[in-house]
């Protein structure tokens, strides 16, 4: 069985303890290290290039850093899952801004982490339910609305079919085939664009696609 390499960033001893006996009870879960802070973290991230790092959002008080943008470049590759207690709408933008694939309330049950933990792993995303629907909203119209301020030049024309393909719904493997890419190629696309744009989700791509006339509202 192929085990997925978690790290866990928490400043709470006992909390950090009970996170990783919870989730090495997963037989495909490997936390290879546990840490108190983001300083101690990121000189070790790069050589052990985890799957996947759990982390609160304010565990660097010194230069109150971007957990995530600081993870994300010493490993792009690594998921980034914010488990925290801050439910405000700059955290949660700025953790999905710069990349988080998920974001976590701390009241949330051992079950809930673990569904979490495996929907990132599986390339999804996940908001905790806990999270207002006003919050994220607030977040996905704001990001909407500086995208559609965006224009479309500054998108290479692969980058644009990807746009119209992902606004009409399809998926990466739909798209792929469609386009005669691999998989990888397309999320690399996607990946791009999304950053140009300034855009983080398929519902703010759909509506910058209609309202540059990519695709027709009623589609």
């Amino acid at each position: 069985m192929v085990k997925h390499k978690l790290l866990i960033i928490e400043e709470h001893a006992i909390l950090r303890v009970g996170l990783s006996a919870l989730l090495r009870a997963e037989p495909d879960f490997d936390v290879v290290a546990d840490y108190g802070s983001l300083s101690q973290a990121l000189p070790a991230v790069a050589g052990l290039a985890p799957d996947l790092v759990i982390t609160d959002f304010d565990v660097n008080e010194l230069t109150k850093a971007n957990p995530v943008a600081a993870l994300k470049e010493q490993c792009p590759t690594t998921r980034v899952l914010i488990l925290t207690h801050h439910t405000h709408e700059a955290s949660i933008r700025a953790a999905l801004r710069a990349g988080a694939g998920g974001y976590l309330l701390k009241n949330v049950s051992s079950t809930e982490l673990v569904t979490a933990v495996r929907s990132l792993l599986a390339g999804k995303s996940y908001l905790s339910p806990s999270i207002s629907d006003k919050v994220i909203n607030a977040f996905l119209v704001k990001d909407t609305v500086v995208g559609a301020q965006k224009p479309l030049h500054i998108l290479t024309n692969r980058e644009r079919e990807i746009l119209q393909c992902v606004a009409e719904g399809c998926t990466s493997r739909h798209i792929a085939e469609r386009l005669n890419l691999s998989i990888k190629t397309v999320d690399k696309h996607r990946s791009n664009l999304m950053r140009k744009l300034d855009l983080h989700n398929a519902s703010a791509l759909t509506t910058f696609a209609i309202g540059h006339g990519l695709i027709n509202a009623q589609e």
